[in-house]
């Protein structure tokens, strides 16, 4: 979902020469032949969702991003791109590489228990010993969410704000109604009615499973999700136990549903339909990503000539809530073979490490002097991505490629224009401000496997039984007054071992943990 400088999310590697107890990145070691028999050498397989894109058009060990990579960071890497979801294969035929990265902590579903057999070493001493820059920069949530059992076992590309989401609206519509952009729930409402009148045709944009559709639940605090947990009377619970608050946001929805203010079809709208109506220029208010800002007024403002988008502060609900869930403080992770030699594993340690240096930011940014971009009097004039291969080649350097950083944005790049830089200043006025944090359990809970149908499937999407009786409601098909009975049937069918287990793990420390700013 780094819409502005990734593309897609593959998993990657790092880096070089790097860091003493100063926390300067130590001197390169030398060229030439004595140069090329000291480089570190390993292999790493970088994690994809996807099966297409630059990845798939290029011999990666030949390509110029990675021959670049190991030419900066004194490296020879045998790289590979594999889809997470088979990991499982890799792992079962014992085909291991050095490196493994993972969308996901060591509990992920991709990761098959391999942290938990002993696959990969702990990390703590050669982080203190070889990595000052990652251990001054990376958020101590982002280390508790790749640990294990008290121990540190994957290096994380992390997020300092988790807060990531937004609520964009077309100024250019709220201008005309004469409204001011609402600030409550009851103001929200009104926006949206303006919006009816003038003739939009989707005053919000709905999708299904609440996917990005879920700023009126935010406002209520009872988002459904599994880093949504909350400690109630001494239990951990999730939050749409909460059932006032959860019938009062049902009753906003089920008002916008019977007013036309969201599609009719709401619980079907899928992602393809959501992201075709937005860059349509259809909806007057709607949920993403910040970072993509700059692609939606480029790509609105050619659908609808005239057209002002802006990111607004969330609406607050009744206690002054309002916002978005907490990303968990990292996005990927790498971990390390426990069969690697000591002294390749401080060399890959060091490597991750120089991925927080300016010498990298550049590279990753901005790609290669003379080639992508050039220097005048100290200012980058970067040669923008033009067409789809290109972008998808940009996102290979600056996504895949760079594994450690903080992925929150890419500030050098979004400082080069107009729409970046009013990007930066919602992350900072509006991001900074607003958000909901919750307890999440890392690695998931033994319960959630087995009631798959009371687990989240997706960390933004709430499990099938509550999302099932949500829409329900919606739709007038079942009274909102009987979500007591719904958290009744959750407790039945298994809800109450998963609020146990949630409640030891919290009690005990175990891979619980406060998804938060701190």
């Amino acid at each position: 979902m780094k819409k502005t400088i990734h593309i897609g999310l593959t998993v990657v590697l790092g880096t070089t020469v790097v860091a003493g107890c100063s926390g300067k990145p130590a001197e390169p070691q030398t060229s030439g032949q004595e140069g090329a028999a000291q480089k570190a050498k390993f292999s790493i397989v970088y994690p994809t969702t996807v099966s297409t894109g630059y990845h798939t058009r290029v011999d990666l060990n030949k390509d110029k991003w990675v021959l670049k990579l190991e030419e900066l960071t004194n490296t020879d890497i045998d790289m590979r791109v594999m889809e997470d979801s088979k990991y499982g294969v890799m792992f079962a035929g014992n085909d291991i590489p050095d490196v493994v990265g993972s969308i996901g902590g060591p509990g992920s579903k991709s990761m098959a228990g391999s942290v938990e057999s002993g696959v990969f070493m702990p990390l703590d001493d050669l982080l203190k010993k070889h990595a000052p820059n990652l251990m001054k920069t990376v958020p101590k949530a982002a280390w508790d969410t790749v640990s294990y059992n008290g121990k540190i076992y994957g290096i994380p590309e992390f997020l300092s704000n988790p807060s990531r989401r937004a609520t964009y609206i077309r100024t250019d519509l709220l201008e005309k109604t004469g409204l001011t952009p609402p600030k409550t729930i009851d103001e929200f409402l009104n926006v949206l009615r303006a919006f009816k009148k003038l003739g939009v045709e989707t005053p919000y944009q709905m999708r299904e499973n609440f996917k990005y559709a879920d700023i009126v639940l935010g406002a209520f605090d009872v988002l459904p999700y599994k880093d949504q947990f909350e400690l109630v009377n001494g239990q951990v619970v999730p939050k749409f136990f909460d059932a006032e608050n959860m019938m009062k946001a049902l009753q906003v929805y089920k008002t916008m549903y019977d007013e036309g203010l969201i599609p009719k079809e709401f619980a079907t709208i899928s992602s393809t339909d959501y992201t075709k109506s937005i860059d349509a220029g259809k909806p007057g208010i709607w949920s993403a990503n910040a970072a993509g800002l700059p692609n939606y007024r480029l790509n609105i403002g050619q659908a609808a000539p005239g057209a002002k988008v802006d990111i607004i502060a969330s609406p607050k609900g009744p206690e002054g809530k309002g916002g978005y869930f907490f990303y968990t403080p990292f996005v990927r992770s790498f971990y390390i073979n426990k069969n690697v030699k000591p002294d390749t594993a401080v060399a890959i340690v060091k490597f991750f490490d120089w991925m927080l240096t300016p010498e990298a930011e550049t590279f990753f940014t901005f790609g290669i002097e003379g080639d992508t971009y050039t220097k005048e009097g100290g200012k980058i004039n970067y040669k923008f991505p033009k067409t789809k291969e290109e972008t998808e080649e940009e996102g290979f350097r600056s996504g895949t490629l760079w594994a450690v950083h903080d992925s929150t944005y890419n500030k050098p790049r979004l400082e080069l224009n107009d729409d970046g830089k009013a990007t930066l200043k919602a992350f900072d006025d509006v991001l900074s401000k607003e958000g909901l944090p919750g307890i999440g359990f890392y690695p998931e809970l033994n319960s959630f496997s087995k009631y798959p149908d009371l687990a989240a499937p997706q960390p933004d999407v709430g499990p099938k039984l509550i999302i099932d009786h949500m829409v329900k409601m919606i739709y007038g098909k079942e009274p909102i007054s009987d979500w007591p009975k719904v958290i009744e049937e959750y407790k039945a069918k298994g809800g109450n071992e998963i609020i146990r287990e949630a409640t030891e793990r919290w009690n005990n420390k175990q891979g619980a943990i406060m998804i938060d700013r701190k």
